[in-house]
This record gives C-alpha cells, sequence and structure tokens, in this order.
C-alpha cells in the first residue's frame, strides 16, 4: 500500500513516528460514468472561469474561502496554510484514553491504518497497541489531514492500529422531530423481540457480498452480449400491509430457530420425497417393498402377476379357465390352494391374485399357458 500522509503519534514525552495508509476501497463499488444518450459518449466536465468563460487547467486552480452568507471569495495559497500555528499539522497528539462505548458510531469517518516508520519506531508502536488492546481503551487526539484539522480515534486492530477521523460534535444533527412520540408496548412484544434477537446468531463476514453490484455485472454481460437479463420474479406485496406485531414476531422467532410454519415444512417435506418422481409411483412403492419382504411363494407370485393389465383386473376368470386347460384341474387346484393359503397368512387379498397367475403358469404348460404369460 503507498503512504499518504507521514507524520508522528505523540503521547506525553513519547513520539512515534508512523506513516498513513487507507484501511477501505471504495473501488469494489458500482460506479456509472455520465454520457449523452443521443450517441453514447462520454460527457466530461470541465472547469470554466465564470468571468471570461473560459477553460482554466488544472495547473491554474486554486482555493479560496468563501464566508458563510457573503459572496465575496478569499484567495488562500499553500504557503497560507503552512505559516497557521497548527501543532497537529505533523503529530497526532493523543488527548485522553477512554471506553469505546464513549465514541458515538456517528462521529465514526474514514478508517487508516498506521504503521510504524523506521526501526526505531517499532517497539513504542508495539507498546501503545498492546497497552490499547490489554486496556481495551481507545485514544482519542487531534491530527490535520489533506488541509483540514480533526478529531481521531485509536485503537488495536489485527496486529495494527487503525486511526479514525471523528466528525466535530457540532457536526452531528439533532434527532429532534425524527423520533415518534411516546408508543406503548407490551411486555410480551418486547420479549419476543429480545428472543429473535438472540436466536439470529452471529454475523459471518465471508456470507456478505454486495448483490447489487453482482446484478449490475450480470445486466452489463449481458448487453454486452447483445441480449437482455431475465426479469426478476415478483416477489411479496407491492403495497404496505398492517400486521399483528405479535404474530410477525412469533413467525420470525420460529423461523430464525428452524422451526418454520407448520404447512411449510410439510410441504418441503413432501417435495423433498417425490423429488424426480411421479406421484403414481409413491403409491406403488408401498406394496412392492411389503411383498419383496414376504415368502418366496409371494415374491414368485409377484415376478408372474406383471404379464397383463385384464390379469390384475380379473383373476378369478382366469383361475377358471386355467383349471379347464388340458386336463390340469387338479394340479392347477393344489398350487392354489398352497399359494392361497401361505398369501393369507402375510398379505391376505393382494396375494391371492399373485397366487391364482402362478397356478395358471404351473397347470397348462401349452396354448393357454403361452397366453396368460
Amino acid at each position: 500500500m503507498r503512504s499518504i500522509w507521514n507524520g508522528s503519534i505523540s503521547f506525553g514525552l513519547v513520539t512515534i513516528p508512523v506513516k498513513t495508509y487507507s484501511a477501505t476501497d471504495r473501488t469494489s463499488s458500482v460506479s456509472f460514468v455520465r454520457i449523452h444518450e443521443k450517441d453514447g459518449a462520454q460527457v466530461h466536465y470541465r472547469k470554466i472561469c465564470e468571468l471570461d468563460g473560459e477553460e482554466v487547467p488544472n495547473e491554474e486552480v486554486g482555493k479560496g474561502y468563501q464566508p458563510p452568507g457573503d459572496e465575496t471569495v478569499v484567495p488562500i495559497t499553500d504557503d497560507d496554510l503552512s505559516r497557521l500555528p497548527m501543532p497537529t499539522a505533523k503529530t497526532l497528539s493523543i488527548l485522553s484514553f477512554v471506553d469505546p462505548s464513549e465514541i458515538d458510531p456517528l462521529q465514526m469517518d474514514k478508517a487508516y491504518y498506521l504503521g510504524p516508520n523506521g526501526a526505531s519506531a517499532t517497539k513504542p508502536y508495539t507498546l501503545l497497541r498492546e497497552a490499547l488492546e490489554h486496556h481495551r481503551k481507545v485514544a482519542v487526539g487531534k491530527v490535520a489531514m489533506r488541509g483540514r484539522e480533526s478529531l481521531a480515534m485509536l485503537r488495536a486492530y489485527d496486529q495494527a492500529i487503525v486511526m479514525h477521523t471523528l466528525l466535530w460534535p457540532d457536526q452531528i444533527r439533532s434527532a429532534t422531530g425524527v423520533a415518534p412520540d411516546d408508543v406503548g408496548l407490551r411486555e410480551n412484544e418486547l420479549k419476543l423481540a429480545e428472543t429473535l434477537m438472540g436466536s439470529l446468531g452471529e454475523l459471518d463476514p465471508a456470507e456478505l457480498h454486495d448483490d447489487y453490484r453482482e446484478a449490475v455485472e450480470e445486466l452489463v454481460a449481458a448487453k454486452m452480449e447483445g441480449g437482455e437479463p431475465a426479469a426478476p420474479s415478483a416477489s411479496g406485496s407491492s403495497g404496505a400491509q398492517v400486521i399483528d406485531l405479535t404474530a410477525a414476531l412469533e413467525k420470525s422467532v420460529r423461523a430464525a430457530q428452524g422451526g418454520g410454519e407448520p404447512d411449510a415444512r410439510a410441504e418441503s417435506a413432501s417435495v423433498t420425497s417425490l423429488r424426480g418422481r411421479k406421484p403414481a409411483k409413491k403409491s406403488e412403492a408401498g406394496p412392492r417393498a411389503s411383498v419383496r419382504g414376504g415368502t418366496p411363494a409371494e415374491r414368485t407370485a409377484k415376478k408372474t402377476s406383471s404379464g397383463s393389465a385384464t390379469a390384475k383386473k380379473t383373476p378369478g376368470k382366469k383361475t377358471a379357465a386355467a383349471a379347464k386347460t388340458s386336463g390340469g384341474r387338479t394340479k392347477a387346484a393344489s398350487p392354489a390352494k398352497k399359494t392361497g393359503t401361505s398369501a393369507r397368512a402375510s398379505t391376505a387379498g393382494a396375494a391371492t391374485k399373485k397366487a391364482s397367475k402362478s397356478s395358471t403358469k404351473k397347470g397348462t404348460g401349452g396354448k393357454s399357458g403361452r397366453k396368460t404369460g
């Protein structure tokens, strides 16, 4: 990283030379350029002088100060600023060490990493970092960077010292008129809200990402290929709804705890069990499973019963026809009785149908047997 400011940290008689690095990177966020809609060309901004209307090059652009409520602009040069009595121009002077809770997050502006500048600064730098971390304190001071003086907060972070520039107290606007008037809350609602807070768990920074940036990138990729991205599906209702706060809290707690709604659980289980299968096959799975677990005669009867749909619908008629064929009345009756008896012991009526088909095949070795097979 490139250093953007070199100075020192001062507290008491200790001075620590440091280099300052930007701790954040906003280049990954979505940004757009201005274009002329008529031809798609980029639109550039030029610095124009209000008096002569001429474009002003960057080397001729200076600083000026305009007092509030006055149209007069007073030119200010870098030499003027360098002669100002500002001890914080190159030194961050620590004023106090306080608890982190005393710093309102509204005051935090930008973040910078501070690193030791030179070998002699390594030990005092490490000492300050360890002291901040051990005592769980933050240091508050003042520093002048980029032409302005700011409050600053130092804290230990990941074996380094981080400096947060802070806004001055008079730069924080009042919240008067923003908050609603006194609103009555029931004890049950407050308990549910606290339960929901505890059920959401910890935040994993690795799971955080910029959904908007990804959507813009997909849009740009689709346009470059000459197509249009798929329109997002409409979710939820477009209008505001008046809800029961207690019911909404209870539902949120169940969802956060992994329970969800009863109907939602049933629907989810049904979809999971039928994944990749047709509904009709689910009803056949039960009888097949029970037959496989039965006797050998039942499994044999199941195999022979898959010949034709007519055999399944009219088992009685086929049994009678088998008894009349090629004098196999005695042979057909005996296996049928044996098979029927064992089937009734396990699967009742379903096995009787299968047994009749088995006896038909055994009793008719000729023409009739080939038809029923």
